[in-house]
Order: structure tokens, then sequence, then C-alpha cells
């Protein structure tokens, strides 16, 4: 992912709300079930951890939750993460609705 692209990434993040947040039980199996799942239905989410509870550092939390989930830190600031994964099911309806937009005669 290049610079551009992180920027461009880190700025639609700034209005989105947490999702999810980690605290004192750390990164367990649920939660990288629900972060997978929320990654498949909108590509780019944000997590919050709880610093004061929270097991690890937040940039270990969000390298280990990148490596479970296959996707990639966007940034981490404070006890805020950002993920991006590109999802082939948000897409297919892109993908279809182009496929039948019928073609313009000249």
């Amino acid at each position: 992912m290049t610079g551009k692209e992180r920027a461009a990434l880190r700025a639609q993040a700034n209005g989105l709300d947490p999702l999810f947040q980690v605290g004192k039980g750390g990164v367990s199996d649920a939660l990288i079930k629900q972060t997978d799942d929320a990654l498949t239905a909108r590509e780019l989410i944000k997590l919050k951890v709880l610093l004061e509870t929270a097991p690890a550092r937040p940039r270990d939390i969000a390298d280990e939750i990148a490596a479970a989930t296959g996707a990639e830190v966007v940034s981490v600031v404070g006890g805020s993460m950002v993920f991006y994964r590109y999802s082939e099911k948000l897409h297919e309806k892109d993908k279809k609705e182009k496929g039948n937009t019928p073609k313009r005669k000249k």
C-alpha cells in the first residue's frame, strides 16, 4: 500500500466510529472472527484499545489482528486502530451492475 493510499484511507476513517474494543481480555478468537466479518462487510474499520486495561501495546495488538485477518494496518494513533482489507464480496454487486447495463447506441 502506498503512502497516498494510506493517507486516503486514514481520511475516510476519521468519520468512522470504533466497532469493537480490545480490553483486558486481549485479542480473542471471537474478536478475530468479528473483525474478519466486519472487514468482509465494510473493508475499512476502526477498533479501540482500552489503554488502561489492555495486556499489550496498541501497535502489537494491531499487528496481531492484521496477521490473523489478512488485513493491513492503516494507522495506530493512541488507542485507535484502523484496518483495511479488500473485499471481493463487497465489490461483486458493483461488477454485476456494470455487466447488466445496456449498451448505448450512437
